[in-house]
């Protein structure tokens, strides 16, 4: 990439270190090379140490953790692809833990209403049909 300053009129005032004289007009250009950012790729190093931590269904954490180390490990070689892929990789499996870890949890309490629901129409039942068992028992 580079910018140039072709179209930016520049100043033609003399400068004591530059040695322009007075009725000089002199104006200079600047190229500036820019290298590709490689600090702007993500690794997802965070989400994946919270992943390992408090998420890691089926050990999808501790591998997204790995991804997300590699990732990093490229992006101080200066490997922006590598980085890019190893931080897509740690992502979708950041991803995947979470929706499966949210999604048993959900069915999980979803069970546990559904079992003490059931329980307590048992007990009702037992309660109609034995009221002698139950007596004193409202």
């Amino acid at each position: 990439m580079e910018f140039r300053a072709d179209n930016v009129p520049l100043s033609t005032r003399s400068y004591p270190y530059q040695g322009l004289k007075d009725d000089e007009q002199t104006a200079s250009t600047t190229v500036v090379n820019v290298a590709p950012n490689v600090t702007s790729v993500r690794d997802h190093f965070l989400w994946s140490i919270f992943n390992f931590a408090f998420m890691n269904f089926c050990c999808l954490g501790f591998v997204a953790m790995v991804f997300s180390v590699k990732s990093r490990d490229r992006k101080v070689v200066g490997d922006a692809e590598g980085a890019r892929h190893y931080a897509s990789t740690a992502r979708a499996l950041n991803i995947a833990a979470t929706v499966l870890t949210v999604l048993v949890l959900i069915i999980g309490i979803v069970m546990i209403f559904v079992s003490l629901s059931m329980v307590n129409r048992v007990i009702e039942h037992e309660k109609q049909e034995h009221p002698d068992v139950f007596g004193g028992w409202n």
